[in-house]
């Protein structure tokens, strides 16, 4: 299932963790950080959950 999320909100949206860019996966239903942490958000009901505590830190 496709995200819905506007073009215009993934462009002001930043890792609330490192401040990094976010890119969607929509396969995932996340917003992925390209910045430093890799971090990635869950979107439940097309509404990103930037909190770091729901966040699932990046396979090392």
């Amino acid at each position: 299932m496709t995200m819905k999320l506007d073009s215009w909100l993934l462009e002001i949206l930043a890792c609330p963790n490192c401040g990094g860019e976010l890119r969607a996966d929509d396969a995932a239903a996340e917003l992925v950080c390209t910045g430093s942490c890799g971090y990635a958000y869950p979107v439940r009901d097309d509404i990103p959950v930037l909190l770091v505590d729901e966040a699932r830190a990046p396979a090392s």
